[in-house]
């Protein structure tokens, strides 16, 4: 049993593997990572194959549930794209919607009891967020080359102006993946946080052998209602690092 609302946040090494100075453990957050990325491996092959196990076709022309949720799902990420690049984020459909289901689905999985949350690591979102940027700056560079240094110089800036200017801007670029991970990360950890403490409360109270322990509903009820207000947590958190990878990827394509 945890000791500490943090413990369940600890990495633990489930069967060591080490090879000279490198250490290939395997650890619990390596292990919910495959489950995630294999039930999201297989929640696409099946309800997105032409066709199912029982070689039928799997898209309707009256959609059942399943088909309604795939395509609202990517009915989402490509408003979310053409409000973001316009026509020109089409082509970036592919990468936008795995990057919004990975984390979609590593947010909801980290709400199973006894799971453990990827997207409450630092290092795993900072990581994410780190190769975002390294990715939108290069799609930049690639598109404007030498015109990528506009954008920290503002519009009908005077050269006085600039001095003072063109540093902040630049420091403001470099930040965009540290707070677009730690956004991530923290908003994750702190409502998990929080969860814990509630459960460790309800269930110190549970033990209380006078008429006290009635007073244990209370906080089950106010779990009920943080349990839902995790999972919208999960989606709006998905969303907006989503949309603010879109943000970024419109700067550097139309130099805003």
């Amino acid at each position: 049993m945890l000791q500490t609302p943090l413990d369940q946040f600890q990495i633990i090494s489930l069967f060591s593997i080490r090879l000279f100075c490198f250490d290939f453990s395997l650890t619990n957050l390596m292990l919910s990572n495959l489950i995630m990325i294999i039930f999201y491996s297989l929640f696409v092959y099946l309800l997105s194959s032409n066709v199912n196990y029982l070689t039928e076709s799997s898209f309707f022309l009256v959609p059942n549930v399943w088909q309604i949720i795939i395509e609202t799902l990517y009915e989402t990420i490509m408003q979310l794209l053409f409000d973001s690049i316009n026509i020109e984020g089409e082509k970036y459909f592919p990468f936008i919607s795995v990057l919004f289901s990975f984390i979609l689905f590593s947010n909801l999985l980290g709400l199973v009891p006894y799971n453990f949350t990827i997207t409450s690591h630092l290092i795993v979102t900072f990581i994410l967020s780190l190769s975002i940027f390294i990715g939108v700056t290069i799609v930049g560079i690639q598109r404007h080359k030498l015109e990528m240094l506009t954008l920290f110089i503002p519009a009908n800036t005077s050269f006085i102006l600039a001095l003072l200017l063109v540093p902040i801007e630049f420091f403001s670029y470099i930040f965009k993946p540290i707070s677009l991970g730690v956004r991530l990360f923290a908003n994750l950890m702190a409502g998990h946080t929080l969860l814990k403490v509630i459960i460790g409360f309800s269930w110190s109270m549970l033990f209380i052998e006078n008429l006290l322990a009635i007073i244990h509903v209370i906080p089950l009820i106010i779990l009920i209602i943080f349990m839902g207000l995790e999972l919208g947590v999960a989606v709006i958190q998905a969303y907006v690092f989503t949309l603010l990878t879109c943000i970024y990827l419109n700067d550097s394509i139309n130099l805003h």
